[in-house]
């Protein structure tokens, strides 16, 4: 019996071919899809991982496997798979991008600091998660992690990038974008480049405009009231308004939609994990059961 929060059998048919295969050591290798099922038990409640239920296995294996696999880059794989997994429902390349700040919790505090933990395999290309140590800073509320997003335009995660919670937005805008990569069902390179993408003000400055044409990338990011007025004060040599589709803006409020359910999982609306990578490794793998039946 599927409890609630546990991986369907049509998700698993899908993650299985995925996960490292046991290697030879003594005693009996815990069932994969248990320990997922009790690692998913703890994101969904936030509980300490010493409360983890017998019946999902030792705490202790659910929590190194999450480890290992975050190393080893395994719940990377599990997304791009997730992400062309044939659900009759394919990516919507209407992008939308935006960030959401979190506390952390005191029990996050305290990591070590003299460099990071070993990275191999494809988590070596996702050194972003630790492009400002173990993101965590402090904004208004006090130490804090900030979320940035990507979703398509059914509100699907694409990549997430974290950073301290005082970072800005517009800053990490294409760093997110570079890690997009979804693989086609059959062969090809994976696509990156949205047909548009929407943002908010936040990420409303002049070189990202630029940038975004370059890359061809049609954007629609409203103007700051500062921008209005400082064209307007130049006349005729302040240029045109940058095109603005008001329609297309509404379809913004999907990555807004998506960090809410991020934020169902307890584990995740509130950071207590140490590691960066680790957290990242969490959202990457909710952002995975997003995608599948």
């Amino acid at each position: 019996m599927v409890r609630r929060g546990e991986l369907t059998d049509a998700a698993w048919a899908v993650i299985a071919p995925l996960l490292p295969e046991a290697g030879v050591r003594s005693g009996r290798w815990r069932d994969h899809r248990q320990v997922i099922d009790g690692i998913l038990w703890k994101l969904r409640t936030g509980a300490p991982w010493r409360d983890v239920p017998e019946r999902y296995g030792p705490w202790k294996t659910c929590h190194e496997r999450l480890r290992r696999w975050t190393a080893d880059g395994t719940w990377d794989r599990i997304l791009a798979a997730a992400q062309v997994h044939d659900d009759g429902q394919p990516v919507q390349w209407v992008v939308s991008v935006d960030s959401s700040i979190v506390r952390a919790h005191q029990h996050s505090a305290g990591a070590r600091k003299k460099g990071d933990p070993p990275v191999s395999g494809a988590a070596a290309g996702r050194r972003l998660v630790r492009r400002n140590g173990e993101a965590i800073g402090r904004s208004r509320g006090g130490l804090s992690t900030k979320i940035h997003l990507a979703v398509d335009g059914r509100g699907r995660p694409l990549s997430i990038l974290l950073t301290e919670g005082q970072a800005g937005d517009n800053p990490q805008l294409l760093a997110l974008l570079d890690h997009i990569a979804v693989n086609a069902p059959g062969p090809g390179a994976p696509r990156k480049r949205p047909d548009v993408l929407i943002a908010d003000k936040g990420y409303a400055h002049d070189s990202t405009r630029r940038v975004l044409r370059r890359r061809g990338i049609r954007h629609v990011i409203p103007e700051r009231s500062d921008q209005i007025a400082r064209r307007a004060a130049k006349g005729s040599r302040g240029g045109r308004a940058p095109s603005f589709d008001k329609v297309l803006y509404r379809q913004r409020n999907v990555v807004e939609r998506c960090f809410n359910r991020f934020k169902h999982w307890r584990d995740l609306a509130t950071r207590y994990a140490k590691r960066a990578a680790i957290y990242h490794a969490s959202l990457v793998l909710i952002a995975a059961i997003m995608w599948l039946p």
